[in-house]
């Protein structure tokens, strides 16, 4: 028995705007409300809105909630400064990847752990797993949540004209409490697009309201409204990882190719500690696949699951691909065999349905905005 897709806060305004719904991670959510490429080329040089309710909000409290977080995460949670997030990740004992998340310190002894919608309940349940001995609470917040993102180059131009929070003084991955258009809401400077850009959790009942008051000061800087569709291209282009793509449990941190987020250093145990020291070795002796960017030469779009391959031989797997609107061509991550790693690789290609396409072996990301 199928259970009915959770609703956010905005859904009858999404279909107010014509959006195109889809169930995503249990979510009914817009996926497009026009063209996919305009909403992706208006964040790109304009701004874009986005509603992100699916994701999955848990608050930490207590006075060892910073000791629990870096037990029960990869990263040194205790040098997170106030009003600061980190980006970080949680694994299995054998160090494969559950999700990877933010981390937001609220307060002195308070928390935010912001989860992908499709492992929050995971993510929940293994933290609640993990808290007994630390005098620290795990508490579900995410009916507590609606979250919109304006992303874009004009973001902090429309931002300012509906806050008076210092936006100026707030940096990446940093975020302050605020009112924004009348309402409170956690103001993050952090996103998934590859732009600059703001994160607003609000209390859902705000939800509609604010979204309002950001469309009208968004109206004069070409702000429109994006789904995830777009969300998905522009994340691609700037070679952020998505969960079930890049990262799997069937993967280390090392074995993503981002085991800069593991802190051997940070005081005490923590969870898949020796499991991932095990994997960090592995990757100095023996780099597992790597990785990498895929350019297409012609016009045919690779997708997750397609293999590979060079001189003959399955050399790798493609994890995400899309048509690159930024770029103009077919774009897409995969794991391949480290030998064929290097950027300007020759003879590598994608089993496109028999079809042996071929593709430049280019470095990640595939687009970086200028500062």
């Amino acid at each position: 028995m199928s259970t009915a897709p959770r609703l956010t806060a905005l859904d009858a305004l999404h279909r107010s705007l014509g959006a195109t719904m889809t169930d995503f991670a249990g979510w009914d959510m817009p996926l497009r409300y026009a063209s996919e490429r305009d909403e992706h080329n208006a964040v790109r040089t304009r701004a874009g809105l986005f509603d992100l309710s699916h994701m999955g909000e848990i608050t930490v409290t207590g006075p060892e909630a910073a000791a629990f977080l870096s037990y029960a995460l990869v990263g040194n949670i205790a040098t997170v400064g106030n009003g600061r997030a980190r980006y970080t990740m949680i694994v299995q004992e054998d160090g494969g990847i559950v999700d990877d998340l933010i981390v937001y310190r609220l307060g002195e002894t308070e928390y935010m752990v912001v989860a992908n919608a499709g492992n929050a309940q995971i993510v929940l349940d293994a933290l609640t797993g993990r808290v007994g001995g630390f005098d620290a609470e795990v508490r579900d917040d995410r009916d507590a949540y609606a979250l919109l993102a304006v992303q874009g180059p004009e973001s902090p131009a429309i931002m300012k004209a509906v806050t008076d929070a210092d936006l100026d003084g707030l940096k990446y991955y940093a975020g302050l409490p605020g009112t924004v258009a009348g309402v409170p809401a956690l103001i993050a400077r952090t996103g998934y697009t590859g732009e600059d850009g703001f994160e607003l959790f609000v209390a859902p009942e705000h939800a509609e309201q604010l979204w309002r008051a950001l469309t009208e000061a968004g109206a004069p800087h070409g702000l429109i409204p994006c789904g995830l569709s777009c969300r998905d291209t522009l994340r691609l282009e700037a070679g952020m990882p998505l969960y079930g793509h890049e990262l799997t449990t069937a993967l280390t941190p090392f074995d993503a190719g981002l085991g800069r987020v593991v802190k051997f250093e940070k005081e005490g145990d923590f969870v898949g500690r020796e499991a991932l020291k095990a994997a960090a070795e592995r990757a100095e002796t023996a780099p597992p696949r790597k990785l990498v960017g895929l350019v297409a030469e012609g016009r045919r779009v690779p997708r997750a699951g397609f293999p590979v391959v060079a001189d003959g031989k399955v050399i790798g797997e493609v994890t995400s691909g899309a048509p690159s609107p930024t770029l103009g061509k077919p774009i897409a991550m995969a794991y391949v065999d480290a030998a064929f790693a290097a950027s300007g690789t020759e003879g590598v290609g994608v089993d496109i349905r028999g079809a042996h396409e071929p593709y430049e072996v280019v470095a990640l990301p595939f687009y970086k905005r200028q500062k």
